[in-house]
């Protein structure tokens, strides 16, 4: 990868900024832009500097970096707000502990009668080094949110107020976890930067979660990292 697909992967993670608004931004042609990102011709250095401010990225990362996550399997890169939550949680340390954490909380949410349950995840990194590195243990919480008919279970409630959320959502994200899942984390980092907005880390908010769903036989997860504000 070069800086003419940088650019250009850039560009659309800016609000989908066409090349036009680019070039009325960086007061030069859209043919100037068009040549810059299929790299017939590079900008002076003080237009390189406008781009890196521009996007939030450094001049190396824009001139001679890997920044293009783009893969079919994202799509529809958001911000959305996420009504109040109801939730309670369960986390399990382990070699595989998405799994065991999931089916626990759709276990428990079976037993107590909730019906479709709307289960969520995130890493659990309370960890110990020989954990991590001796075990190869790696944590997972998941949750079961819980719908307004439910009573009052025997266990810890969280509540969380209506938060702004960054989402992208993945197509059928267990074809490749490992490189799909890592991926749309750094994609939507990207996004996040780029729109200049600001990742929100405050107690009783959920800084980033999972969301695993089926619709027309199609496997989804939506990934969604709290943000503080959106500008334009």
């Amino acid at each position: 990868m070069g800086f003419g697909q940088n650019l250009q992967f850039l560009r659309k993670m800016r609000n989908r900024m066409t090349q036009e608004e680019l070039a009325e931004k960086m007061e030069v042609s859209r043919q100037t832009i068009s040549k810059w990102e299929l790299e017939a011709a590079f900008p002076e250095m003080e237009k390189a500097i406008l781009l890196s401010q521009l996007f939030s990225c450094s001049l190396d990362e824009l001139m001679l970096g890997d920044m293009v996550c783009d893969n079919e399997a994202y799509t529809d890169i958001r911000v959305e707000e996420v009504s109040a939550l109801r939730y309670i949680k369960y986390a399990v340390i382990s070699q595989e502990p998405e799994e065991d954490a999931m089916n626990h909380m759709k276990a428990w949410a079976d037993a107590f009668g909730i019906e479709n349950p709307e289960i969520i995840g995130w890493d659990f990194s309370c960890l110990s080094q020989e954990q991590v590195n001796v075990y190869h243990m790696h944590g997972y919480e998941a949750a079961c949110i819980l719908p307004e008919a439910v009573k009052q279970p025997e266990l810890p409630i969280m509540e969380q107020e209506k938060q702004l959320y960054s989402v992208i959502t993945i197509k059928e994200p267990f074809d490749a976890p490992f490189v799909l899942i890592p991926n749309a984390y750094k994609t939507l980092g990207y996004y996040i930067e780029i729109n200049g907005m600001k990742e929100k880390r405050q107690k009783g908010i959920l800084p980033c979660f999972e969301k695993t769903y089926e619709k027309n036989g199609i496997v989804y997860m939506d990934i969604h990292i709290a943000v503080e504000n959106v500008h334009s």
